[in-house]
């Protein structure tokens, strides 16, 4: 058995950010739980909604939940009314005044969560897992990720014994702290059994340019052009009275003569 850690947890503070903001020592584990009872019941109103996280804000009496989703229009719908249901829910859970927000996802594709439940929902109406995790890992490398690894455990295909099988595509430095990895967890109810599916997906490297970058941030700075209107030289020219001369050479404006 290895020792593993969400890949969120060692970043948080870091690169990544909470998705519960508020801080109070006395009321915690109650709080704790109302957010739990928060987010399972945005997760069951909306099932269909692909809803990938729930974000918690808490000022006082006052309560604020941001619903990140990439159907924005099933969680509102129609005229808002779906909205406002869940919004009294929330409100005749927790005493406090609530304001919905609905974010939209973008780039399904680069979410995690998204993608292990998309490969789930494939599962369950019998797809072939390898097939599966191949079409998905290209629609993400499509996208923009960087890397993407996918690992499925269980009966796979129907086997009379649990295995785990895992696919990689491109590189997911788990073991470095500025990359920007995303995690998800799913679960697939198949007719053997439960399949759990884990999806990593590597955005982007904070604070490290590439030499690629690099190279292009200098083509840029020498096809800038300055104050008058011209074009930054592409190399520099030293004057010859800064450069020191070699052992035995005369010195400059000396006109050779000893």
């Amino acid at each position: 058995m290895g020792q593993k850690i969400h890949p969120k947890a060692v970043r948080l503070g870091y690169i990544q950010d909470w998705e519960s903001k508020w801080f109070s020592l006395r009321d915690m584990p109650a709080l704790i739980g109302e957010d739990f009872k928060i987010r399972g019941l945005v997760k069951n109103q909306f099932r269909q909604a692909a809803i990938s996280w729930v974000g918690i804000e808490r000022a006082g009496s006052y309560l604020r939940v941001n619903i990140h989703t990439a159907r924005p229009g099933v969680v509102i719908g129609k005229k808002g009314v779906d909205i406002e249901n869940i919004k009294s829910q929330i409100e005749s859970l927790t005493n406090r005044k609530t304001f919905v927000n609905v974010v939209e996802i973008k780039e399904p594709e680069l979410d995690a969560r998204l993608v292990a439940e998309a490969i789930a929902v494939q599962l369950e109406k019998r797809a072939a897992y390898r097939r599966t995790l191949k079409r998905t890992m290209e629609r993400s490398i499509q996208a923009g990720a960087l890397g993407i690894k996918i690992q499925v455990s269980g009966r796979l295909n129907g086997g009379e014994i649990a295995r785990r099988e895992w696919m990689r595509e491109g590189r997911v430095p788990l073991h470095t702290f500025c990359a920007d990895i995303d995690y998800g967890l799913a679960e697939a109810h198949t007719m053997a059994g439960l399949i759990g599916v884990k999806v990593w997906i590597f955005k982007k490297e904070h604070f490290v340019k590439s030499h690629k970058e690099l190279l292009t941030m200098a083509k840029k700075a020498i096809e800038t052009p300055d104050a008058s209107g011209g074009s930054l030289p592409a190399a520099v020219v030293v004057p010859a009275a800064a450069v020191e001369p070699a052992p035995g050479a005369p010195a400059a404006g000396a006109g050779g003569q000893a």
